[in-house]
């Protein structure tokens, strides 16, 4: 699937480019194609030099976690839930509490302490994976639900909208809560049907159950808070969450007698290995997209979408924030730009500005997920995997859509 997708991003740029030259007397546009090939091996190394940093940091507390017994504490805790869900994944493996940390550091909104601890369960469930240039079951179940990416505190969307003058940065909390717990779901879901799990069984009926009901308490308290509080709270309880796992890291580690620093630096060596096998799948999916954007191919697809919803006689207000959406499952930093160009042309708070924030806190970037969790552990068939992060996208942004409508609509 991705050796398909990734040739269908060229192709289409290639006929792209050949309109923008014949039919619209545009000669530079393979200039910017090639230029953009340049740029983007030059972003993959500049994010490999981020993610070098950051990945020798948590591996290294990662480490220190491991030998304190906390991440086999979790696995243990969660076996009878991913047991069904995950059937290859023996109980109390390792892969499944780092899986939980994961999960936890996604929904607090840390995505840079996400990335590290997801690349180190997908290489735990490589492990167990017996064909390893192929995704298991397992590896596409967490890969779906982490590019869906479940985000309780959307602290970087409040920081963007703050940034462009927003008088009220956290009024669109509650839409992006709701859009991303629908992504979740239907990630689940669609998994769910293509590996035929029985969602029903009462072990996992309770633990979902108990999580909408912790989400939908946490929504219902937060709805009672002003702005400036939720504001606050989220900003503090990130933070403070982030610092408090480290610490809790480093206690566990001192009360097991571990000698954390030898301990953190053995972890923290693998962030090097980890960070340059990645660069090929970074390179590879960034030049892809690239061309796709500078081809103007993103801007027909805009077009085409406007077209078909006027002739539907719809409400139109929400396609000037759809270039969001369409580069969202593509590039987070395209996404990002594409997010302040609409808050700088329209307002931080007019309707396009507040869906394209809404959309923007949705989901996560889907293909530099793909690339980056399956070329850690070199996997290359991706099988239902993109299938079903693109479903789970796809309820995101029309989830995203249908809130703003009904809050700011």
């Amino acid at each position: 699937m991705l050796n398909t997708l990734w040739l269908a991003f060229f192709v289409v740029a290639s006929l792209s480019g050949l309109y923008q030259w014949i039919f619209l007397h545009d000669p530079e546009v393979f200039s910017r194609i090639v230029l953009s090939l340049f740029d983007m091996a030059e972003l993959s190394v500049e994010l490999m030099i981020l993610l070098f940093g950051t990945l020798t940091l948590w591996l290294g507390f990662l480490r220190i976690a491991e030998a304190a017994g906390l991440v086999d504490m979790l696995g243990r805790w969660l076996s009878p839930l991913f047991s069904r869900l995950m059937p290859e994944v023996p109980p109390g493996h390792p892969a499944l509490g780092l899986i939980t940390l994961n999960f936890a550091a996604n929904g607090l909104g840390l995505d840079n302490a996400a990335t590290p601890i997801g690349l180190r369960a997908m290489k735990e469930l490589q492990t167990l994976n017996p064909r390893p240039d192929t995704a298991s079951n397992a590896q596409i179940l967490f890969l779906v639900l982490n590019a869906s990416s479940l985000t309780l505190l959307p602290v970087t969307i409040f920081m963007y909208r703050a940034q462009q003058g927003a008088p009220d940065p956290t009024m669109v909390f509650l839409p992006i809560l709701l859009a991303t717990s629908a992504s979740t779901v239907a990630g689940l879901l669609s998994v769910a049907f293509m590996q035929r799990l029985k969602l029903y069984d009462p072990v996992v009926l309770m633990w979902l159950g108990g999580l909408v009901l912790i989400l939908g308490t946490f929504m219902a308290v937060l709805a009672t808070l002003s702005s400036a509080a939720i504001a606050a709270t989220s900003s503090l309880l990130g933070n403070l969450t982030l610092f408090g796992i480290i610490m809790i890291f480093l206690l566990a580690g001192a009360r097991k007698k571990i000698a954390v620093y030898e301990c953190f630096v053995e972890g923290a060596k693998d962030g090097f290995e980890v960070s340059r096998n990645l660069l090929p799948y970074l390179v590879a999916m960034l030049c892809a997209i690239g061309v796709l954007r500078a081809s103007g191919a993103l801007d027909v697809a805009l077009d085409g979408i406007r077209w078909a919803v006027q002739a539907f006689g719809l409400d139109g207000r929400f396609v000037d924030a759809l270039p969001t959406a369409l580069v969202k499952p593509f590039s987070g930093s395209a996404a990002r730009a594409m997010l302040i160009e609409t808050m700088q042309h329209f307002g931080p708070d007019s309707f396009p500005a507040l869906v394209a924030a809404t959309i923007q806190g949705s989901t996560e970037t889907t293909f530099y997920v793909l690339a980056v969790y399956f070329g850690a552990v070199s996997i290359q068939r991706a099988r239902h995997a993109v299938g079903c992060a693109l479903i789970a996208d796809l309820a995101g942004i029309t989830a995203a859509i249908a809130a703003c409508y009904w809050f700011f609509g």
